[in-house]
């Protein structure tokens, strides 16, 4: 970590000039705190101050601060990124949106909602629900990620092989942008065609056009639907990614498709002792949610396609109990991994048809750079989360674990496929990006920046 280049009690109270005393953090171990997300193998370095907004008129006077002073600004939720996005630079100012949690507003009628960025992906979701509401997009970390983390990164989640992704719901944004003005971008109402889609450009934007502040979304009605899911065991990864593939062959949408490997489960049930197969070298997570005799048939369907892909057997549940118990792996996958030591998170989305091919490639990446790597997948729409694992200190398996993540990165872009299905560009994607979008896209990137950012203070070195 490179020491401050710029003076920290300077900056600290600048910033505290502009905010509340207790609304700027500027001790070591707090800067600390806030120098990274979870994805600790990319750069990061100690920021000069933590600033914690409560307004979006504090979010603008911290950035008409920065562009004055000519210091870097990193906005960041609640710290659960896996690629780096959120993770401090040199010499930069954290932002963190934590305290602006807000409900600003929940029209039942035309089914939307806005919200601050800090609030809690799963408390927007139940206080919509308790209105008949539902909001689909459903990360790994609901429970702990923020609307506006989630819109930043564009994030997926379980059930997005059938009702997409965070962008499909955002209608509108509040954005400060890299001068300090506030703007407001996108609509309320269920369709509009004026002017470009700015809203779109911003989400998963990673903070580098602007901070999002408030986020305008749609809803769906929370009834209508009978979940049901079915559980396959499959002798290895590649029969699972043979399921997969014949379940869209066959035109069935399911409303989740997950993957979780051998590693996984014994991780799991390690952990907490759940009673998983021990004889599988994957299973496979279904739920389908349409009601009565079409829901029926489809898990039927789906049933019996992992029967003809090889599955050592199938169980299917109906009840919202059974369904939560059968899915807990799933949920469970990634924390139960932590446990075991530093995990470098991949997220690599290929064509369906090509789950089978990807899941095989990256079996052979393990062996041939000799790093442990589990897998997990949104496997319904070809996302894959291979983790690499190892042992912490171990220099040398990091720096196997690390050619292991750009062979993978290289395999998935061989097979049609796109280096970050969910998680974002961040830092540790950056390579993979460029190779990607190649040299003109980039510039067009570049120039979308420096329209909108020209000092560069907002997240650099970030998403392209």
């Amino acid at each position: 970590m490179l020491a401050d280049p710029l003076d920290a009690d300077v900056v600290a109270a600048a910033l505290r000039a502009v905010l509340r005393p207790e609304q700027v953090l500027s001790g070591p171990a707090e800067r600390d705190a806030y120098a990274h997300d979870d994805a600790e193998w990319a750069d990061f370095h100690r920021p000069l101050a933590v600033a914690l907004p409560e307004s979006t008129p504090d979010v603008a006077a911290i950035v008409r601060f920065a562009g004055r002073a000519g210091v870097p600004v990193v906005a960041r939720g609640t710290g659960t990124g896996l690629s780096g996005g959120a993770n401090a630079v040199e010499g930069s100012i954290v932002v963190s949106l934590e305290r602006m949690t807000r409900m600003l507003d929940l029209d039942v009628a035309e089914r939307v909602v806005i919200a601050e960025a800090g609030v809690i992906n799963d408390d927007l979701r139940q206080a919509v629900a308790a209105e008949g509401l539902w909001y689909p997009p459903d990360p790994a970390s609901y429970r702990i990620s923020t609307i506006g983390g989630n819109v930043a990164t564009n994030a997926g989640g379980i059930c997005c092989v059938k009702y997409g992704v965070t962008r499909d719901y955002v209608l509108g944004l509040t954005v400060v942008l890299a001068d300090g003005e506030i703007v407001r971008l996108g609509r309320r109402t269920a369709k509009g065609a004026t002017g470009y889609d700015l809203t779109a450009l911003m989400v998963g934007s990673e903070g580098t056009l602007g901070i999002i502040t408030e986020v305008t979304l749609r809803l769906l009605p929370l009834g209508g639907r009978e979940e049901r899911a079915i559980v396959g065991s499959f002798p290895s990864l590649e029969t699972a990614g043979v399921a997969v593939a014949a379940i869209g062959a066959a035109g069935i949408i399911p409303s989740a498709l997950e993957l979780v490997d051998e590693m996984c489960l014994r991780a799991v049930d390690e952990w907490r002792s759940l009673g998983l197969p021990h004889d599988a070298a994957a299973l496979l997570l279904a739920t389908v949610d349409e009601p009565g005799e079409t829901g029926a048939g489809a898990a039927a369907s789906i049933a019996r396609l992992m029967t003809d892909a090889g599955a050592l057997g199938v169980e299917q549940a109906a009840s919202p109990q059974e369904v939560e118990r059968l899915f807990l792996a799933r949920r469970l996958a990634y924390p139960a991994l932590e446990r075991l030591g530093p995990v470098l998170t991949e997220d690599i989305c290929v064509p369906r048809r090509a789950v089978p091919e990807m899941l095989g490639r990256i079996r052979d990446t393990a062996a041939a750079h000799d790093v442990v790597i589990a897998t997990i997948a949104h496997a319904g729409d070809g996302n894959l989360h291979p983790l690499i694992i190892v042992a912490e200190g171990d220099q040398r398996a990091q720096d196997r674990a690390k050619d292991a993540f750009d062979r993978i990165v290289d395999d998935c872009r061989a097979l049609g496929g796109t280096v970050t299905g969910e998680h974002g560009v961040g830092l540790l994607k950056l390579s993979g990006a460029r190779l990607e979008l190649g040299y003109r896209v980039i510039a067009m990137h570049r120039d979308i920046k420096a329209a909108l950012d020209p000092q560069g203070i907002l997240n650099p070195g970030k998403a392209f």
